[in-house]
């Protein structure tokens, strides 16, 4: 399922390529991505010694820096990707987060998708009777930690692409179907 919409939001794309977004916001969005993955990474370790999903963390951060390119991360994405692939769905979905988290180096908008699989990591490794309580808690957890001057962006940005997401980002009133 793509978790980046159809039509762009400018603010999301960074002035060199014609939107309106400043490199020190998209560094921003960045680092709360890799804070979103790195927070779900034990699951991953917990289950698999690989280390790519730890070194795409890592080389976002590196790119966050300026010590490594756009390419080099976006490369490292495919790689945390698939460490995850055949592993059971808290696995994957940390492994997931990560590769989205570095690929914000290339695309802003793969910020939420990390975010997003984050969430569903938590909510695949809860009990089945508290998978909504820990949709909830992280969600909530991962919206106490973005930096306040891309807070109403990237809270625009779930609720527009919610409904592409698996609805993690949804209010507790409303319903979320898991298909």
């Amino acid at each position: 399922m793509p978790i980046l919409p159809k039509e762009r939001d400018p603010r999301l794309i960074t002035i060199r390529r014609g939107g309106t977004l400043t490199d020190e916001h998209h560094r921003l969005i960045a680092a709360w991505a890799l804070l979103c993955a790195e927070h779900v990474l034990p699951l991953f370790e917990a289950h698999s010694d690989d280390p790519r999903p730890r070194q795409a963390i890592e080389l976002g951060r590196a790119w966050i820096r300026g010590e490594v390119r756009m390419r080099d991360a976006h490369k490292m994405a495919f790689q945390a990707n698939a460490a995850g692939r055949g592993m059971p769905d808290p696995v994957k979905f940390a492994a997931l987060s990560a590769g989205q988290a570095v690929a914000v180096a290339h695309v802003a908008e793969h910020g939420l998708g990390a975010a997003a699989y984050a969430i569903r990591a938590k909510m695949a490794a809860a009990p089945r009777d508290r998978v909504e309580q820990a949709r909830i808690a992280e969600r909530d957890w991962q919206r106490a930690r973005i930096p306040a001057p891309i807070r109403a962006l990237v809270l625009e940005d779930q609720q527009r692409r919610s409904s592409i997401c698996w609805h993690v980002f949804d209010d507790q009133d409303e319903t979320m179907p898991m298909s």
